[in-house]
C-alpha cells in the first residue's frame, strides 16, 4: 500500500464487480476508504467491501439503480454522511445497449441515457457539494466513443462520447476549486460482461495494437494515479487505456 490516498473518500458507482470492483480495490490500496454502489448482487457487493477492508480501510456498500436520478444522488450523500467527506467520484457504472439502429426501442434510448449520461452528471453535482481542493472526478467511458468498430453500437457510443463534453465542461467549471474532472476509455476487458473468451472477443482482440483484451486492474491503475497527488496536474484530459484501439 502507497499510502497516497490516506484519509480520503471515495464514491465507486458499480463496484460490485469487472473493472469498478477492481478500482475499489486499488484505490484502498493506496489509501482511500471506499463507498460502493450496486444495483443486484448484495453478494457481490459484499465481497469487495470485505476485500477493502482487508486492506484496514472502512468500505460501505449502498444499493442504487444509476437510472434513476434521485438513488444516484443519495448515495452520494450516504457515502459522505456517513464517512464525513467525500475527495473522489469514480462514475464507472454503465449498461451497453447495442443493436442496429433499427431496433432500438425509445425505452433502450431513455435506459443508456439515463445510466451512462444523466447519472455521471447528477453524482458530479452530488459529489462537488462535499469535494474541498484536490477533488476528483474520473468517469469511465468506452474505446468506441473514439472509434467504432462497426455498426450496432450507435447509441452506445453516443453515451461513451457524452461523458468527454461533461468532463471538459466540469474541467472549466471546477477548475478554481482545485477539483480535477478526467475520462478514462478502456478498449475489451476482461470481464464477465466481455470475456476475453466470449462471442466476438476475437474481433475485439484484432482491433487492438496489443492483440489482447485488458486486466481490470490495469484500468483500475490509471484511475488511482488520476485520484492521487500525481494526477493534480491532469483535467478536462481523455485518457485512451486501450491495447492501442484508437492507435
Amino acid at each position: 500500500m502507497t499510502g497516497e490516498l490516506d484519509g480520503k473518500v471515495a464514491v465507486v458507482t458499480g463496484g460490485s464487480r469487472g473493472i469498478g470492483a477492481a478500482i475499489a480495490l486499488r484505490l484502498a490500496e493506496h489509501g482511500a476508504d471506499v463507498v460502493i454502489t450496486y444495483q443486484h448482487s448484495a453478494d457481490a457487493a459484499g465481497t469487495v467491501v470485505a476485500a477493502v477492508e482487508a486492506r484496514g480501510k472502512r468500505a460501505l456498500a449502498v444499493r442504487a439503480d444509476s437510472g434513476d436520478p434521485t438513488a444516484v444522488a443519495e448515495a452520494v450523500e450516504t457515502a459522505a454522511a456517513e464517512f464525513g467527506r467525500l475527495d473522489i467520484l469514480v462514475n464507472n457504472a454503465g449498461v451497453g445497449i447495442l443493436g442496429p439502429l433499427g431496433s432500438l426501442a425509445v425505452a433502450d434510448i431513455d435506459r443508456a441515457l439515463a445510466v451512462n449520461v444523466r447519472a455521471p452528471l447528477v453524482a458530479a453535482q452530488a459529489a462537488t457539494r462535499h469535494m474541498g481542493e484536490a477533488g476528483r472526478i474520473i468517469s469511465i467511458g468506452s474505446c468506441v466513443g473514439e472509434r467504432t468498430p462497426g455498426p450496432g453500437v450507435a447509441l452506445y457510443a453516443l453515451s461513451k462520447t457524452a461523458l468527454t463534453g461533461m468532463t471538459r465542461g466540469l474541467a472549466r467549471e471546477l477548475g478554481d476549486r482545485g477539483i480535477t474532472a478526467n475520462v478514462v476509455h478502456p478498449g475489451p476487458v476482461d470481464t464477465d460482461m466481455n470475456p476475453a473468451d466470449g462471442p466476438g472477443a476475437d474481433h475485439q482482440r484484432a482491433g487492438t495494437a496489443l492483440g489482447r483484451y485488458a486486466r481490470p486492474a490495469e484500468i483500475a491503475a490509471t484511475v488511482a494515479y488520476l485520484a492521487g497527488p500525481d494526477g493534480s496536474y491532469v483535467t478536462g484530459a481523455t485518457i485512451a487505456v486501450d491495447g492501442g484501439w484508437t492507435a
